[in-house]
């Protein structure tokens, strides 16, 4: 009989190849988390670079979730406290976006980036490990700017 054939050996092939899927799978999960993870930090840097682009995105957020109020309204599906509520705290929600620091979601998302999605050294986490800092550093510019004190501790 051929070793190939023998059933030992099939089924530590079959094992080999569902560890080395297992393994496949994983490795993609990561790299494409730290992928999401990287875009949502670029996001935020362009914010900081275009406030304008941040604001017209809230807007446009607010204004999708009040027509579904406004739609849910209609089909009496909520009262017109339960909408005033509603808008409330989409107002809030709209008006603290915009006041927090995209600079400072750009560093935790690039911080995440490769602190969370490394092992495997992917291009993205590679990217992020290089951008942090900046990203750190102009935020630390702005606070400063905003006359805010902080301790570099703050920031780990």
């Amino acid at each position: 009989m051929v070793w190939w054939r023998k059933k030992s050996v099939q089924n530590l092939g079959l094992t080999g190849l569902a560890i080395l899927g297992v393994y496949a799978l994983v490795y993609f999960d990561v790299v494409s988390r730290a992928r999401e993870s990287y875009a949502e930090a670029e996001k935020y840097m362009d914010w900081s670079r275009n406030p304008e682009k941040k604001k017209a995105y809230f807007e446009n957020k607010f204004e999708a979730d009040k027509t579904k109020l406004d739609e849910e309204l209609k089909k009496a599906k909520i009262s017109e406290e339960d909408r005033r509520q509603s808008l409330d705290v989409l107002d809030f929600d709209k008006n603290f976006a915009l006041e927090v620091s995209s600079l400072k979601y750009a560093y935790q998302w690039y911080k995440d980036t490769y602190e969370l999605f490394s092992p495997p050294e992917s291009k993205w986490v590679r990217l992020a490990r290089v951008k942090a800092p900046q990203a750190l550093e102009l935020w630390k510019q702005e606070l400063r700017s905003q006359k805010i004190p902080f301790e570099d501790y703050m920031f780990e």
